[in-house]
């Protein structure tokens, strides 16, 4: 039965939507299986995701926001694996739940980053003209400054808070997904079927929601994931500045600031969220990778 499912994903002729659709992805997920890098970072998302679901059951009973001020500052040992910070919270168990606040971090960032840079690329690169050129200088101006140094900005002027925090980095994440629409749209509405559904009476927004938006969606998805790593080092400086995840939340920025002055001595209460930050920006950053040599062999040639 899998054998024939497996024929039934890769039949080059589909018989319908969801065939072809299901097929593209099963070759997509083939490609980056096949790929050591991309599957590396598969792995580690994954695990990420698995970490964060299942947190309440890793979590050996004990709570992240539970305080023991007579067991501050221990050492890793059998009762504390990490070891616990400044106010004998467990550091194991932080760092499980401060995975969730990543996550979701990095979903409500997506979700909001890519339906804005595909609406403003899409729209400038297809009327061109003055809409082109009113959104291209909006873009620009967001360029112009630092990502972190844009996001501290808004998340000052809007208050700490993991809401905020959201806010003010998908404030500063949308530019490069705008530009990547607009170079792909410019290509696409040249494109010869485009011409023939226009020829068809198609609308403006026929044309853009059905036809232009969903073949630009791969390379927003690619630059996305390789944009993650950037996402998780923002939303952990905030976490860091006091601007992100609020007390006793576990956030894994504000776990190595509140590390800082300890380092020398107790070294694990810093180092253990920030080997997670660096793990898991790896892992997107390799799983980025694989993506882009998945839909754009083209790149690494």
């Amino acid at each position: 039965m899998t054998q024939s499912l497996s024929h039934w994903l890769l039949d080059e002729a589909p018989g319908s939507r969801r065939q072809a659709v299901l097929g593209s992805l099963y070759r997509g997920l083939l490609a980056i299986l096949s790929n050591p890098p991309g599957l590396v970072g598969l792995v580690i998302v994954t695990v990420l995701v698995l970490i964060a679901i299942f947190a309440p059951l890793l979590d050996r009973g004990i709570s992240p926001i539970a305080q023991d001020l007579g067991n501050r500052l221990a050492q890793p040992s059998a009762a504390h694996w990490f070891g616990t910070d400044e106010l004998g919270r467990d550091i194991y168990s932080r760092t499980l739940y401060g995975s969730r606040v990543t996550l979701t971090i990095v979903a409500l960032v997506s979700v909001l980053v890519a339906p804005i840079g595909l609406a403003v690329g899409t729209l400038a690169g297809y009327l061109g003209g003055w809409v082109d050129i009113v959104l291209m200088r909006i873009t620009d101006v967001f360029l112009a400054f630092p990502r972190l140094v844009l996001a501290l900005a808004f998340a000052a002027a809007l208050g700490p808070g993991i809401e905020n925090a959201v806010i003010a980095i998908s404030l500063t994440a949308w530019p490069p997904y705008a530009r990547i629409a607009r170079a792909e749209t410019i290509t696409i509405a040249r494109s010869d079927f485009i011409q023939a559904v226009l020829l068809q009476g198609a609308s403006t927004w026929r044309i853009l929601l059905r036809h232009i938006v969903p073949l630009c969606l791969s390379s927003v998805i690619v630059r996305l994931t390789l944009d993650m790593a950037g996402i998780i080092l923002t939303a952990a400086g905030l976490g860091f500045l006091g601007l992100g995840a609020q007390p006793p939340t576990a956030e894994w920025g504000a776990m190595v600031s509140a590390g800082r002055d300890v380092i020398l001595d107790q070294w694990w209460v810093s180092t253990i969220p920030g080997v997670a930050i660096f793990l898991v920006s790896l892992g997107f950053n390799l799983l980025g990778d694989g993506l882009r040599d998945v839909f754009d062999p083209k790149e690494t040639s």
